[in-house]
């Protein structure tokens, strides 16, 4: 239906890249799960009003929450879509992600109400009335809330929404939970066992787990999580396969929301190549990233003498010294000052996260291996953080 539906409404619907596109897809997702949401709200409600089963009544419930959720999700497209502005010049991308916390936070509020609810059930427990009808209503919910969580996750996958993922986690969530409820229905009526408030237990402590994991998901991003690894890869790969450029380090990734990526790094070219010639193949490489990757990237350069021996002799030292210590750690910017009594080893070293030593305990262990080594060299440390994750270089 929805692919159906995106060739009626979306234009360019196969160019996932365009901010438009993506958005329209968002608020056409989100409007098909309004309507149906709606519908198994109306249906199911109707059939715990008849039955009395409180499990059907309370999935009915989460149904018109997870309206609610679509409700969410939709405006959260929709302002996400915001031109930037002079208050916010990096756009309103983020507000997808906040979306998608509202909804893992309405999916943990139904989580607690279903186990209150089988509680109060096991405390005062109530007959429980067998319908035919009810029966056709839990497997019509469960095909639908499957189909909804299909069409989520691929979406979700396609244009990289975690509002969306955390829409198709609800409704697996979902359709576990509607399948757990049909078949107590069904113990119930064939063999008279009662276990409907259990399961309506058992089943608001598995969305409250789902929901925990979503808030988990959608708080990250807003929190600065660690980039998607084949992002930093496919930069490295591109950066790296010209010739202009002899290493890379310092990259940064900022993210303001899908589509709303920005990028900063250093890239390592050699001192002695007209720096005309240079500029240009920055520009290919800046052009390249921006057009192949959807994202703002700003390239600095860091000129580095490469037919220098000594210099290079002593980098492989301090480089070798760095891996006795942890085999995580690089250096880059590598120069050397000669003075009349000593030398200067100026650097920077990069370091992973969760690293044993603090900054002052690396650059003096360094500074200390480097001097046994060689008396005449004093180290000048700088010390950064492994931003993108790409210390395994």
């Amino acid at each position: 239906m929805i692919t159906l539906l995106s060739h009626i409404f979306i234009k360019n619907r196969n160019d996932l890249g365009d901010e438009n596109v993506r958005r329209h897809y968002g608020i056409l997702t989100g409007t098909v799960g309004i309507i149906l949401n709606l519908f198994l709200f109306a249906t199911k409600f109707s059939a715990g009003l008849i039955t009395g089963a409180i499990s059907v009544t309370a999935d009915a419930f989460n149904n018109l929450s997870d309206a609610g959720s679509s409700i969410i999700t939709l405006l959260g497209f929709k302002l996400s879509g915001q031109k930037p502005d002079n208050e916010h010049p990096f756009g309103h991308g983020r507000i997808e992600y906040i979306s998608g916390l509202f909804v893992s936070v309405i999916i943990l509020i139904v989580a607690f109400e279903l186990v209150k609810s089988g509680i109060n059930k096991i405390i005062h427990p109530e007959e429980v009335i067998v319908s035919t009808l009810t029966f056709v209503f839990l497997g019509i919910s469960i095909i639908i809330k499957f189909y909804m969580f299909a069409y989520n996750m691929i979406y979700s996958k396609k244009i990289s929404s975690t509002a969306m993922k955390a829409t198709a986690v609800d409704s697996i969530s979902d359709t576990i939970a509607t399948s757990v409820v049909l078949i107590c229905y069904v113990l119930y009526a064939i063999f008279d066992i009662k276990i409907d408030a259990y399961a309506g237990i058992a089943v608001g402590l598995f969305i409250a787990y789902a929901g925990f994991k979503t808030l988990k998901e959608t708080v990250s991003p807003l929190l600065g999580q660690t980039p998607d690894p084949e992002f930093v890869n496919e930069i490295e790969e591109i950066v790296r396969s010209k010739e202009c450029v002899i290493g890379i380090h310092d990259m940064i990734v900022h993210d303001y929301g899908p589509t709303r990526i920005f990028v900063s790094l250093h890239a390592e070219v050699p001192c002695d190549q007209d720096i005309l010639l240079l500029h240009e193949c920055i520009d290919e490489i800046e052009n390249e990233i921006k057009h192949r990757l959807k994202c703002e990237v700003s390239i600095h350069m860091d000129p580095v003498d490469t037919n220098d021996e000594n210099l290079y002799e002593t980098k492989v030292m301090v480089n070798e010294i760095l891996k006795e210590i942890d085999e995580r750690l690089t250096l880059h910017d590598f120069r050397m000052v000669h003075g009349e009594n000593h030398s200067n080893l100026i650097f920077d070293i990069v370091i992973p996260h969760k690293f044993k030593m603090n900054e002052e305990e690396l650059i003096n262990e360094v500074s200390k291996k480097v001097h046994d080594k060689h008396k005449g060299y004093h180290c000048v440390i700088n010390v950064d953080n492994d931003y993108a994750g790409i210390t395994k270089h």
